[in-house]
């Protein structure tokens, strides 16, 4: 059946048409009818353009290209092993690349079809379906939005209902869609087009989007009237941040700061929707800026990836543990390990055995990118390597849950992962009372019962703090991490004392598992990406790789310590509650609000 002759049974509208809006839809209809008439009179199928079946010519171009990409790297190798010039060519390897070149111009149209088709497509076009395929013909496009000039006292398609006086569309409808777009939208809303192919069919992500937010309005009937659409380059995150995106979620940004860390003056970017988490934090770094700056220092960078392997016997794995960790083995697996990356590297290799099964923790430095894509393929070309003197080798899983990844782990709060730091500040003792409105020894007894007794009663696993997750989480938004890593990121203890007589409050944070990166993933969006810049490190350190990473782990530290104290402050002097109260809660009526 036409998918223009198709109604969605959910959408009942009421509508009356005006003279002018009858007579344009006359000659629109007078107009699709004619073109379909010369679709089916001319319409030619674009495997009837190829000598050859489809499937044949595939196959056909799929081994051309990889014949000649075989024979051009053995022609290759052998010229570096006789010192041949690469430049010079003789009359076979000039065929090979003239084929190789026509193969994958083929291929690089998904098989060639794709390509030969936006040769021999006409230019008008609109979605329709036909058995399983969706195919492509031409249409009139309307320029005036959907419902204009519409009179709505007179009904088409379906009745009124008689229980409703008053008829509205039950799903809202976007003015914004062209004819050809509408049509794509009751394509999707029927299941003949997938939704996730719509960025490749249409090869415009934004449009792609747009239509995916229409029809998900139809299908479940909720308004996402309130999810913004406009204002963002979908282009940058197809086939890296994000699968069939209908919008995107603003969330705010505000800065703490300056934040003096490390004689430098840092301005801290914080994605929040908690009302207080940056002014409290910033009362935190006014507090560090008066007492003359903390300092911090990084004590580990390394990356973790741990597989999970079996043996016949728990021998055979002890075997395997004992070699893989026997030092003058390293060296060799580090060569194979490090192949995989211009910078990942190798540091050491951890292992655990359970019965039969053995873990082996890898850890590597991994430049400026949080690397656990880094580590990975260095992991996985390892594992092939054991395979030649271990070949009864079972490889169950590349990730065995030793990493530990996203999840709380003893194994990250004590061996580390990612970049781990300890930052510290002492607070003199007037700034204690005239700023954070509290003294040193209440803070330094509040910490003590709270922070460890309290967590420790609770049975915490890194959480030896007030609250270094709110901090890290809103940085890591900011600035394009990934948000599950907080998990682990956000294990920290916080130790206050008393120095200097009492009079001065000492103060620090220790983060084993920080982990962050510059480069790859969110950081190279738009908004991630300009945070980045505030800070100072936005993409990779070429002078000294992975510098930027490892600056931003400490500046996530820094900040860390002056949420801390700021919170502990508040805590202390009974200030919290009543600062919520005044900037963290809402205005609006919510007895209003309801689901549409």
């Amino acid at each position: 059946m036409d998918a223009r002759r198709r109604r969605s049974s959910s959408l009942v509208k009421k509508v009356t048409v005006g003279e002018p809006a009858v007579e344009s839809m006359e000659k629109n209809s007078l107009k699709v009818k004619m073109v379909e008439q010369h679709h089916d009179d001319d319409a030619v199928k674009v495997c009837d353009v190829l000598p050859l079946p489809i499937y044949l010519t595939n196959a056909a171009f799929f081994t051309l290209f990889f014949s000649v990409v075989y024979f051009l790297l053995t022609r290759w190798r052998e010229k570096i092993r006789s010192s041949t010039p690469l430049h010079v060519v003789t009359l076979s390897e000039m065929v090979a690349i003239s084929a190789f070149v026509a193969s994958f111009v083929y291929l690089l149209g998904f098989f060639g079809i794709d390509f030969v088709q936006s040769i021999f497509r006409p230019s008008h076009d609109v979605w329709t379906s036909e058995d399983d395929e969706v195919v492509m013909i031409k249409e009139d496009t309307r320029k005036v939005p959907c419902g204009a000039g519409i009179d709505c006292s007179i009904p088409i398609l379906a009745p009124p209902l008689p229980s409703v006086p008053k008829v509205v569309d039950l799903v809202p409808v976007s003015v914004d869609l062209t004819e050809e777009d509408e049509e794509i939208v009751k394509s999707v809303v029927a299941g003949t087009t997938p939704s996730y192919l719509l960025e490749s069919k249409l090869g415009d992500c934004r449009r792609a989007a747009a239509i995916r937010h229409e029809a998900l309005q139809r299908v479940t009937g909720k308004s996402l009237s309130g999810l913004p659409l406009e204002g963002f380059d979908y282009a940058s995150i197809l086939g890296q941040c994000c699968e069939m995106p209908i919008g995107y979620v603003q969330i705010p940004v505000g800065i703490a700061g300056p934040l003096l860390l490390d004689g430098k003056e840092y301005s801290i970017p914080m994605a929040t929707t908690e009302g207080c988490l940056v002014a409290s934090t910033n009362r935190g770094c006014k507090a560090i800026m008066m007492s003359g700056g903390a300092n911090s220092v990084l004590l580990r960078d390394s990356m973790t990836r741990a597989p999970v392997v079996r043996f016949a016997t728990a021998k055979r794995a002890a075997e395997l543990k004992f070699y893989v960790e026997e030092p003058a083995n390293f060296d060799t697996l580090a060569a194979v390990f490090n192949k995989s990356s211009r910078f990942g590297r190798l540091q050491s290799i951890k292992c655990a055995i359970a019965g039969k099964n053995l873990y082996m923790r890898f850890s590597c430095s991994t430049g400026d990118a949080m690397g656990m894509n880094m580590v990975s393929k260095g992991v996985q070309n390892v594992l092939d390597f054991l395979q030649t003197d271990f070949p009864d080798i079972d490889v169950i899983g590349i990730s065995g849950n030793y990493c530990s990844d996203k999840k709380p782990a003893a194994v990250n709060w004590i061996e580390g992962r990612g970049k781990s730091v300890v930052c510290e500040v002492v607070i003199k003792g007037d700034v204690v009372k005239k700023v954070l409105k509290t003294n040193v020894q209440a803070l330094v007894e509040l910490n003590m019962l709270k922070n460890l007794t309290g967590s420790a009663m609770a049975g915490a696993l890194g959480g030896f703090n007030a609250h270094a997750s709110n901090i890290v989480s809103a940085i890591f938004i900011a600035t394009g991490q990934d948000p599950a890593q907080n998990v682990e990121s956000s294990h920290c203890i916080t130790m206050m004392e008393a120095v200097n007589d009492g009079q001065d409050l000492h103060v620090s944070v220790t983060m084993p598992s920080i982990e962050v990166g510059t480069v790859g993933g969110g950081t190279q969006l738009a908004s991630q990406s300009a945070c980045l810049n505030l800070l100072g490190v936005k993409g990779a350190n070429r002078e000294a790789p992975g510098s930027n990473a490892r600056l931003l782990a400490t500046i996530v530290a820094g900040s860390v310590l002056a949420g801390e104290l700021s919170l502990m402050s508040a805590i202390s002097a009974g200030q919290l509650v009543r600062s919520h109260m005044k900037y963290n809660r809402s205005s609006r009526d919510v007895t209003s609000v309801s689901s549409t």
